[in-house]
């Protein structure tokens, strides 16, 4: 059984506040505050400290928090498990980045579904780093990102490579280029994602690295949906920076163009992670296998 002691503790971390915890548990504030002092006694440990008004986290209280949500998670998946023993089916959560979100990767997963009676996968999007720490907190089953990850506990499996392009309107007099230069690119109306993405990071790490900076260039937008930026560029309102595997379907039907940008080399990784105890290998070479089918059917 976990102890309440540590739901207690993740209700006053996302609320940064007692009194909202209690309200959200059932209980009186004192008897949240009891809860925290009982595990900084027992641990030996302070959890917080106040600046302010603001409730802030030792170092020591982000370690508990890690483990505790870690714990949990263990403790709601052995449930889950032992529900799908009874009930002869498996169910997994994936978590994908949002450009993952947009390209096939959604469609294999969907499909490995389909075709395994009794499965059942649960999709959840965001950032890399937050994906990151979900898996190791088990959270989440498996992670399909972008780039690697340095963890002696987590495997890493190639599923596929990708690059960034410059994605434009298939009318836009641009398209009948070969390939688009940073300068000319510096004069055109840029739609980039928001500030979290690997996508936007990447493109920054490159042109820095040439000791050019991102304010050089004409952004006009940020949107963080990929899918709001396409359409986007389909009105001709701009051009993106984009992951070419989350084009491939405007591609096939000619509802976008794309270009490489001279003197860029943004090849990268995209890898399932997984930990080293996940048992259910088989899922893994399934998703490679339906992947590889569904990225022809783009490419068709």
């Amino acid at each position: 059984m976990i102890d309440p002691k540590l739901y207690t503790l993740l209700e006053v971390v996302k609320h940064q506040s007692y009194t909202k915890a209690a309200q959200e548990l059932s209980l009186t504030q004192p008897a949240v505050t009891q809860h925290i002092k009982k595990l900084e006694k027992d641990l030996g440990i302070k959890i917080f400290y106040r600046l302010g008004t603001e409730i802030k986290i030792t170092n020591e209280g982000k370690l508990l928090i890690q483990y505790a949500k870690r714990n949990i998670a263990l403790h709601e998946n052995l449930k889950q498990a032992i529900i799908d023993s009874r009930k002869h089916r498996q169910q997994y959560t994936v978590g994908i980045t949002h450009t993952a979100e947009s390209n096939a990767v959604a469609e294999v997963l969907g499909r490995y579904s389909a075709t395994n009676p009794g499965t059942k996968i649960s999709i959840i999007s965001d950032s890399i780093n937050n994906l990151y720490e979900m898996l190791k907190n088990y959270e989440i089953d498996l992670a399909v990102v972008e780039g690697k990850v340095r963890d002696k506990n987590i495997n890493s499996l190639l599923l596929d490579t990708d690059s960034l392009v410059l994605a434009l309107s298939k009318d836009n007099p641009l398209s009948q280029k070969e390939q688009i230069t940073l300068n000319e690119l510096k004069n055109l109306p840029l739609i980039l994602r928001r500030p979290s993405s690997g996508t936007r990071n990447l493109f920054i790490a490159h042109i820095e690295s040439r000791n050019i900076s991102l304010e050089e260039f004409n952004i006009i937008l940020e949107v963080d949906n990929i899918a709001t930026i396409k359409d986007l560029i389909r009105h001709e309102v701009g051009v993106s920076i984009l992951s070419k595997s989350v084009c491939l379907d405007e591609l096939r039907k000619g509802k976008l163009s794309v270009l490489p940008i001279e003197d860029l080399s943004t090849i990268r990784e995209i890898n399932i992670l997984y930990h080293k105890d996940f048992e259910n290998t088989d899922i893994l070479e399934s998703i490679i296998k339906q992947y590889n089918k569904v990225k022809l059917n783009y490419h068709s």
